[in-house]
């Protein structure tokens, strides 16, 4: 029978928390983020899976408008297991706080964040370009990643996190930066890396950080209004913030040279590919278009150069695509792959190479560059499907005479011993062990000791120590800006490398994105100098 609140008996107020968590603590696993919004106060930030260290955390945490695709391994979804939450005991002003065994660090509920990507001008301050050598290059300057705890590392140290999962740099390095005050838990500089994790604890690491270049070509409008904003992307150049890129990206350069912010991109293009690339400037436009996309009712059309006299008919490859490495971005031919669709007509013949017209009539990752592969008229600048990894036949026919695991070890090793790693969003950490350079023997000593060479007006050579003491941020401060010296950092490995620029040309993959049309709108951009008739190999 229902009771009325003035019948309501007052003992069975006093027994009602106490039965509440007995009754929560009886539930099922499948109900862990119900307790962990009752025990937090607030909502429970949702577990990511397998994000890329590399990859910036504002991308790889927030949900990018339509779906597009981010760099980093991507792999099935794991059951993830969570520590328990500790009960929660009332304090004498009524609140409630975490309560578990004596000296339990206290974690801070996790903050709410803004939806949807969106960089402003304290982002574009970070650090400036300079041009040289035909290419555009970033000064090196210092970020903070940021990342709320998964799910997995719940229960582990830091150490395991970082010696598992952050591979960018060597476990020494880690080791280095904690006693440098680099590495922060929850905004508190944290020395001991032998710290267990708990649920919602906040990470920030701040590290100097140095983009690779690309070419100095610049992005050329294409049309603007106020819906969508349309340029000709060039070649080297990735879309959005990835990997060891954030500057040297088309979003970053708009919003900093163009004035052009809060873009939402409308299709992807791989940072090697050049070509039409169209952003939306709303949220609702870009779900209209994505909407479009989704009904197939948005054609696609480009141009390459191949290898070798490319058939004068149409050509229509309907091979299946399977994906060996999201990480690498590898993929070949397959009948266990998803089922795709490519139309090719070859357009001009100098001699020695085609250019061939392509319509992707699917979406598959690296499609159009798989088909031709298969077809034994690779891309001929590919540095991934026109590579001695494949074998002799170079992957014509589907024929590889290797498995997946020695495909991947091979082409690796052929960009590891050309100091390429960067055309795959590589860094050296991402390699297997057998393939890795040997451990620098600068960070086995005190982060305190070592010094950097600088030339002063009247002596030649004079060495300057750099004093660590000043890499410690207190709460609030921005990423560097309690260091000395931007260009030159002591626990940075990239300031003690000396690494031979690429060419402009080395930059360029010979894939062109021509037109993008969809009810009511066309766009397309010049042709590119190598597509010409009389173009010729240098």
């Amino acid at each position: 029978m229902w009771l009325r609140a003035s019948v309501f008996p007052a003992s069975f107020a006093t027994v009602l928390p106490a039965l509440q968590r007995f009754v929560f603590a009886g539930l099922p696993s499948s109900f862990h983020g119900c307790r962990l919004m009752m025990a937090s106060g607030g909502y429970e930030v949702p577990d990511q899976k397998d994000r890329d260290p590399g990859c910036p955390v504002e991308l790889q945490e927030q949900e990018l408008k339509g779906g597009i695709e981010l760099c980093g391994e991507q792999q099935p979804p794991a059951r993830e297991e969570q520590a328990p939450v500790p009960a929660l005991a009332p304090t004498s002003g009524g609140r409630k706080k975490r309560r578990g065994q004596g000296g339990e660090r206290f974690v801070p509920p996790p903050k709410k964040r803004r939806a949807g990507v969106s960089f402003g001008d304290q982002h574009f301050a970070e650090t400036s370009y300079y041009f040289e050598g035909g290419l555009r290059k970033v000064r090196p300057y210092y970020f903070d990643f940021q990342t709320y705890c998964k799910g997995r590392w719940v229960g582990r140290s830091l150490l395991h996190v970082y010696s598992t999962e952050f591979r960018a740099h060597p476990l020494s390095y880690y080791e280095a930066a904690a006693k440098a005050g680099r590495l922060r838990l929850n905004e508190q500089p944290v020395r001991n890396l032998d710290v267990i994790l708990k649920d919602n604890d906040f990470l920030r690491n701040t590290v100097h950080r140095h983009e690779p270049p690309v070419t100095a070509e610049p992005i050329r409008l294409l049309a603007e209004d106020d819906e969508v904003v349309v340029v000709d992307k060039p070649s080297s150049m990735p879309v959005h913030p990835c990997g060891r890129f954030r500057h040297n990206t088309v979003i970053f350069i708009l919003g900093k040279e163009h004035q052009l912010k809060e873009l939402h991109p409308l299709h992807r293009l791989d940072r090697l590919t050049s070509g039409v690339l169209m952003f939306a400037k709303t949220a609702s436009v870009s779900e209209r278009i994505h909407e479009q996309v989704r009904d197939r009712q948005l054609e696609k059309e480009y141009v390459c150069r191949v290898e070798g006299e490319f058939p004068a008919e149409a050509v229509i490859c309907k091979e299946p695509i399977l994906v060996v490495s999201y990480k690498v971005g590898l993929c070949r031919v397959d009948p266990q792959g998803k089922p795709c669709e490519t139309v090719f007509q070859r357009l001009s013949y100098n001699g020695q190479s085609s250019v061939v017209h392509c319509r992707p009539l699917t979406g598959r990752t690296h499609q159009i560059r798989v088909h031709l592969q298969f077809l034994g008229h690779p891309i001929i600048n590919d540095p991934i499907y026109n590579t001695a990894a494949w074998g002799p036949a170079r992957g014509r026919g589907g024929h590889v005479p290797k498995t997946d695991d020695e495909l991947l070890q091979d082409l690796l090793e052929e960009h590891r011993a050309k100091q390429s790693l960067d055309v795959l969003d590589l860094f050296e950490g991402d390699l297997p062990p057998g393939l890795k350079a040997p451990a620098d023997p600068f960070f086995k000593q005190d982060f305190k000791e070592p010094s950097t060479t600088t030339r002063g007006p009247e002596e030649p050579n004079q060495t300057t120590s750099l004093d660590l003491d000043t890499a410690e941020l207190t709460p609030g401060e921005t990423a560097g800006s309690g260091l000395k010296d931007k260009k030159m950092d002591p626990l940075c490995e990239e300031c003690r490398l000396v690494r031979q620029d690429p060419l402009p040309q080395e930059l360029v993959m010979y894939l062109h994105a021509l037109r993008y049309k969809g009810p009511g709108f066309e766009y397309s951009s010049p042709m590119p100098a190598w597509a010409q008739d009389d173009w010729k190999e240098d």
